[in-house]
Order: C-alpha cells, then structure tokens, then sequence
C-alpha cells in the first residue's frame, strides 16, 4: 500500500479517535440530544450539496428505506449513546469500549448472515470481554457502570448497522446510502431536541467542539473514508478501527488530562487483540476474494 494511503488511514483514525474529547467538551453545555442535533445539522450540510445531484437523487429513490433505518441505528441512537455515556465515563474509555463494535459484528453476522466463527475468532470474543470487564471494573476504573452500558449499546448499534450495510448494499452506492442517512437522522432528531435544548448559552469552546465533530469528524472524514475504499479496498480500510482506541487515549492524556492507568492500558490491550483475532481470519477471507475478482 502506498505511503500515501497509509497517511490518510492514519489521519482517519486520528480524527475518529478525536472525536471523543470532543464529545466530552461539548456533551455538558449542549446536553446530549442537543449535541447530536447539532453535529448532524452540520454534517448534513456537507453532504446535503453532493447528494442533491440528479444522479444520486435517482440512486436514492430504491434504497431510501435502507438509509431510513441507518438514520437511526448508524447515527441518532449510537450518537445519543455515546453523548450520554460521556457524563460518566472519561474520553478514552469512550474510545475504547467503542472498539467492542467488532465483537458484536461478529456475533450478529453468525446469527443473521450464517458467518462460521473459528477457534481464533471465539478466543478473540474472549479476549474482548475480559477486557470490557477490567475497564468497567469499579475497583479500578472511574467509569460509571450505566455509562459503559451505553458505550456497548452504541457499539451494538455500530454492529447491527455494518451487517445490514453488508447484507442488503452490495451494490449499492455507499456515499448515497451513508450520507442520506445522516440527512435524515438530523431530521429524525429534531422534535426530541425542541425539549432538550440548552439551558444556557454555550461557550466557545463547546460550539468548536461541534464544529469539529460535525464538520470535521462525521462530515469530512466519511468522504476520506470512501476515498479509501475506493483506492485501497474496503477490507484494508476497515483496519482503521485498530487505530481509534489508541488514538482516543493519547488526544485523552494531552488535551483533557486524563490519566492512563495501568488497568486502562490492560485492557485496551486486550480488547485490541481481541479485535485482532476476530477479525483476521474475515479480513485474510475478503481480500482473497478481492484478488479472485
């Protein structure tokens, strides 16, 4: 793969694993629901150009139920979850739990897409768990036990939604698919937000912090990712789960001072290979196929 490529893998994980920072800024001024509100009004207004094109509305008109459903369960839910886990639990444990969304893949495409599960796969889903549990341990994390059951809950979501994309749009346009979605979960979102909306006037810092996370992280980031798929295939690209975790630690450590303890790296560590595991066999099985093609 080339240097290049390698960069913009890097980059993506960067600004994905910043999100959570950000979330944690924003997440106590906006509240929650607010918060998502506003970051897929913004995110929307970067695809909403694109995707008014007569070719994409045409692409639109047989899948719109699909983006319908990923409205909710890619965006409005895992966003709101995430948002609302960041009252009780620091940015990076966000960033981590967030990993689990590989287990859960796994899980749900064995029961939905009749996916076989290996040894190494089973020992991987092992390994993930005991991580999750060192992180939410009470003796030694600062993590509430209700906000690391919304980090899984958004992750399930992520899940649900991946296997649904792979299951029903394999030939479908991924821009069109994805980027409607986020246009209708920001309307989706807006009779909530009209009795939720901030008590007070937010600072300047928070109002960054959503225009970081819809501009730059749901918005702009979602086109270097189908960027990536495009040039490098879509079994490369989704290596960058690999790097969100770490990334939300070390943004965590230097722009929030949160610290890393011992358990934190243990269990990063062990959900990490975890994913490794669960992944590896689906990943060397895909880019067979690719090359078959």
């Amino acid at each position: 793969m080339e240097i290049r490529y390698w960069f913009l893998l890097i980059l993506l994980g960067a600004i994905w694993g910043s999100a959570f920072i950000f979330i944690k800024i924003a997440a106590p001024e906006f509240g929650a629901i607010a918060l998502v509100q506003a970051r897929l009004l913004i995110a929307s207004s970067i695809f909403i150009p694109i995707l008014l094109r007569r070719k994409y509305l045409d692409q639109l008109k047989p899948i719109w139920k699909h983006s319908m459903l990923l409205a909710i369960t890619n965006n409005a839910i895992p966003f709101t979850m995430f948002s609302l886990a960041s009252f009780g639990s620091d940015s990076n444990m966000l960033a981590i739990l967030n990993a689990t969304t590989a287990f859960n893949t796994m899980i749900i495409a064995y029961f939905w897409l009749k996916e076989d599960v290996t040894f190494k796969q089973l020992i991987g889903l092992i390994s993930g768990f005991i991580g999750v549990i060192i992180l939410v341990n009470p003796e030694s994390s600062s993590t509430s036990f209700i906000s690391a059951v919304l980090c899984l809950m958004g992750a399930a979501c992520y899940s649900f939604s991946t296997v649904f994309i792979q299951k029903n749009s394999a030939k479908i346009n991924k821009l069109v698919l994805i980027g409607w979605s986020i246009i209708f979960s920001a309307f989706i979102m807006m009779p909530v937000t009209l009795f939720n909306l901030p008590s007070q006037m937010p600072s300047t810092d928070a109002f960054l912090s959503v225009a970081w996370l819809g501009g730059v992280s749901t918005g702009l980031a979602f086109l270097g990712y189908v960027r990536l798929i495009e040039k490098i295939g879509a079994v490369k690209t989704s290596t960058v789960a690999y790097f969100l975790p770490v990334f939300g630690i070390i943004w965590g450590n230097i722009f929030l001072d949160e610290v890393i303890t011992f358990s934190i790296i243990v269990g990063c560590g062990a959900i990490l290979f975890g994913v490794f595991l669960a992944t590896s066999n689906k990943l060397k099985k895909l880019e067979g196929k690719r090359h078959a093609n």
